[in-house]
């Protein structure tokens, strides 16, 4: 446990040279206090601000059988999916290793008659088989909310604006939303004559910002793509100079959407800065439509990530997933409540009276062998009730 007073950086560097690292497998480690309980509580306040825009709590369970996990754009994420035998039906089954086609699942079964569209929340712990260079846990709790049954755009506006909206309210400074569109370079492709396999790998190029590779596998797309991968910052820097290129018509109309959604999220959050980047692919994989990255200017790697996509039942829907290790690093040190060490044989009454005021405390169960304060140092307590009232140790 670490001592109480500790700031939340003592507290994750205390985690990281925890001697007992060795005995977790890699990507999996203990969350210690005060760091378990203050992502307890953001989860809380998130999971409430989702409820005041209309989302209702639902709660999947943590393992199911695995064509369900699997089903529809699930597929693409099989290879995150940790499996097991069911000994009592003797069907594999998988451990979650993302929510959000869970509550795709509960709305196309248990709600399948249930007004559209449909506003539901979740948090808890998904497992990866692997974790990522900028996210190394392989597992970790999520927060997010679906919206299923709507293929408005005004879906897509709430989506991005919720999302910032509830992580600021936390107290994320900087938050910036990075919108992409993963059909936009594939529609541009295709309008040009790529094969498959071309179009693979300038869809490859593109996201690991290659020009050079993109100008040599491209062919007659390269100088289109090229500028994709040029106009990436600003939202409205980028659509102006997507505007400016000669688009097939199936891509003009993608680049028309984004621009009314850019329009429409910035009126309704106007402090919020809003990015594009229109060649973004990896990491949207199931994604059919306009998808989101949050950020904050002090962590590196996306706060969540959302967007459109399809479920299994052929609805469509949107959503955004925020990742709780990477809000907790974002957020501002948070102070640790004083923790008062009520000695052997205080009333409890006392404990009860301290605990109304607002305190926190810790009560000894045996005789202090010594004196009280240093009993409630080694107790964790930064404070000690001497009979008479709340003293600093």
């Amino acid at each position: 446990m670490a001592p109480r007073g500790k700031s939340r950086s003592d507290a994750q560097e205390s985690e990281s040279v925890d001697p007992a690292a060795g005995l977790l497998p890699a990507g999996l480690r203990d969350v210690l206090a005060p760091r378990a309980e203050w992502e307890a509580q953001a989860s809380e306040k998130l999971l409430a601000g989702f409820a005041r825009h209309g989302y209702v709590r639902v709660k999947p369970p943590l393992i199911e059988f695995e064509e369900t996990l699997l089903a529809g754009s699930g597929v693409a994420l099989a290879g995150q999916m940790f499996r097991v035998m069911d000994p009592v039906s003797q069907r594999m089954m998988g451990l979650r290793n993302d929510v959000t086609l869970q509550v795709a699942r509960i709305a196309a079964t248990r709600l399948r008659d249930a007004v559209r569209p449909l506003r539901m929340a979740y948090a808890g712990q998904v497992l990866r088989v692997r974790g990522s260079q900028l996210r190394p846990e392989r597992q970790f709790a999520q927060a997010g909310f679906e919206l299923i049954g709507s293929d408005a755009l005004a879906a897509d506006v709430e989506t991005g604006v919720l999302a910032a909206e509830a992580v600021a309210a936390l107290g994320v400074p900087g938050l910036s939303l990075d919108i992409t569109q993963p059909q936009l370079a594939p529609t541009i492709t295709e309008a040009h004559g790529l094969d498959p396999k071309a179009a693979r790998a300038a869809r490859r190029a593109l996201d690991r910002k290659d020009a050079a590779e993109l100008k040599a596998v491209g062919g007659a797309a390269a100088p289109t793509l090229l500028k994709l991968l040029e106009l990436a910052g600003p939202a409205r820097r980028a659509l102006d100079g997507l505007k400016a290129l000669k688009l097939p018509d199936a891509a003009a109309k993608i680049v028309a959407d984004l621009d009314a959604l850019v329009r429409e999220v910035s009126a309704a959050a106007p402090d919020l800065l809003v990015t594009l980047d229109p060649g973004e692919f990896r990491g949207f994989e199931y994604h059919t439509g306009i998808a989101f990255s949050l950020f904050a200017r002090n962590v590196r790697g996306e706060l969540g990530r959302g967007g459109r996509y399809t479920t299994p039942a052929g609805e469509p829907a949107t959503g955004f997933t925020l990742y709780l290790d990477s809000v907790m690093r974002a957020l501002p040190a948070q102070p640790v409540p004083p923790m008062v060490y009520l000695p052997h044989g205080t009333p409890r009454s006392t404990g009860a009276e301290l605990r109304r005021q607002g305190h926190a405390t810790w009560a000894a169960l045996n005789p202090e062998a010594g004196d009280l304060k240093k009993a409630a140092k080694a107790a964790g307590c930064s404070h000690v009730w001497d009979g008479t009232a709340v003293r600093p140790v």
